[in-house]
C-alpha cells in the first residue's frame, strides 16, 4: 500500500514539476526578450529557458556596472542621473534570477517525482510474493 502511495506522489511531483517549468518558460517567452548581443553566451536568442534568462541577467549587470562607473545603486549618489536606470537594471537581474531558481525548482520536482515513482514501484514488487 505504502508503494502505491509513494508512486502517486511521485506522479504529482512529476507534473507539478513539468507544468511549472512550463508555465515559467512561458511567461519569460509571452515578455518577448531577446538576449543582448554583446553577451557572452545566447546573444539573439529568445529568453525562455534558465540558461538564457542568466546570460541576460548577466548582460544586464555589465550594462549596469558601466553606466554607474563600477558602482552598485546603492553606492551611487541620490542626485546621480543614471541612479534610475541602475535601479532599474537591478529590478531586471533580480526578476531574471527568480526565474532561473523556478526554472531550477520545478526541475529539482520533476526528477523527485521520477525517484518516487521509482521507489514506489520498487516497494510494491518487493511487498509481492514471488
Amino acid at each position: 500500500m505504502i508503494g502505491i502511495i509513494i508512486a502517486v506522489l511521485g506522479v504529482i511531483f512529476l507534473v507539478a514539476g513539468v507544468v511549472t517549468y512550463t508555465i515559467v518558460s512561458q511567461t519569460l517567452a509571452d515578455q518577448k526578450i531577446t538576449v543582448s548581443d554583446d553577451a557572452d553566451r545566447f546573444a539573439g536568442k529568445d529568453v525562455k529557458g534558465p540558461f538564457t534568462a542568466y546570460a541576460q541577467a548577466d548582460i544586464i549587470n555589465q550594462h549596469a556596472t558601466e553606466i554607474a562607473g563600477g558602482k552598485t545603486y546603492a553606492e551611487l549618489p541620490q542626485d546621480d542621473p543614471n541612479r534610475a536606470t541602475v535601479m532599474n537594471a537591478s529590478f531586471l537581474q533580480a526578476s531574471l534570477f527568480t526565474s532561473v531558481v523556478a526554472f531550477g525548482v520545478a526541475a529539482f520536482v520533476a526528477v523527485m517525482g521520477v525517484i518516487l515513482m521509482l521507489l514506489g514501484w520498487a516497494l510494491i514488487k518487493v511487498a509481492k510474493p514471488v
